[in-house]
C-alpha cells in the first residue's frame, strides 16, 4: 500500500500543476483585462451620490459578517459575506444596480473586483463603507449634501 500511494501521488503530481499553472494563468489575464479597461475609481460610489429613492432600485449586499449584519445594516440589504459572492452570483442580477458595503469599503472592494473580473458590470462599491455612510446621514447623505457630488 506505501508504495501505491507514492506511486500515485508522483503520477497525480504531474497532472494538477499543470491545470493550476493554466486556472492560474486565465485568472490573471482576467485581471489584467480588467484593469486596462476599468474607469478610475469607477467601481466606486460616495453616499451622497445615492438619492434616498434609488435605494429601492437597486441590490444592496452586505458583505460583513452575520453579527455585524444582525446589529445593524442599510435597509434592505441582504446579507452576503465577502467571501461568498462568487459562490453566491447566481442570486446577484446583472441588469441592474448591485451596492456592495462593508465597514469600511476594503471588503467589499475585493468582493466587487471578483465580480466585475467575473462578468459583472453593474457593481458599486460603497466608498469608506457602512461606517462612512452613517456619518454622512445614510439614507439622506445625498439631501444632506445638497446635491453636490464628489469627485475622486
Amino acid at each position: 500500500m506505501t508504495r501505491i500511494f507514492p506511486a500515485l501521488c508522483i503520477g497525480l503530481s504531474c497532472l494538477v500543476p499543470t491545470a493550476w499553472a493554466d486556472n492560474k494563468a486565465a485568472a490573471i489575464d482576467e485581471m489584467a483585462a480588467y484593469l486596462e479597461f476599468v474607469d478610475y475609481g469607477g467601481a466606486t460610489i460616495f453616499a451622497e451620490q445615492i438619492p434616498k429613492s434609488e435605494y429601492a432600485r437597486m441590490l444592496v449586499i452586505d458583505t460583513r459578517d452575520a453579527g455585524q449584519f444582525a446589529k445593524e445594516h442599510i435597509p434592505g440589504a441582504i446579507h452576503m459575506e465577502w467571501r461568498q459572492v462568487l459562490a453566491k452570483s447566481a442570486q446577484i442580477p446583472k441588469n441592474r444596480m448591485v451596492l456592495l458595503y462593508c465597514n469600511s469599503g476594503t471588503l467589499s472592494s475585493q468582493a466587487g473586483f471578483a465580480l466585475r473580473v467575473a462578468g459583472w458590470d453593474n457593481v458599486k462599491i460603497l466608498q469608506g463603507g457602512f461606517s462612512e455612510w452613517k456619518a454622512k446621514g445614510g439614507m439622506d447623505a445625498s439631501t444632506r449634501a445638497g446635491g453636490v457630488q464628489p469627485t475622486h
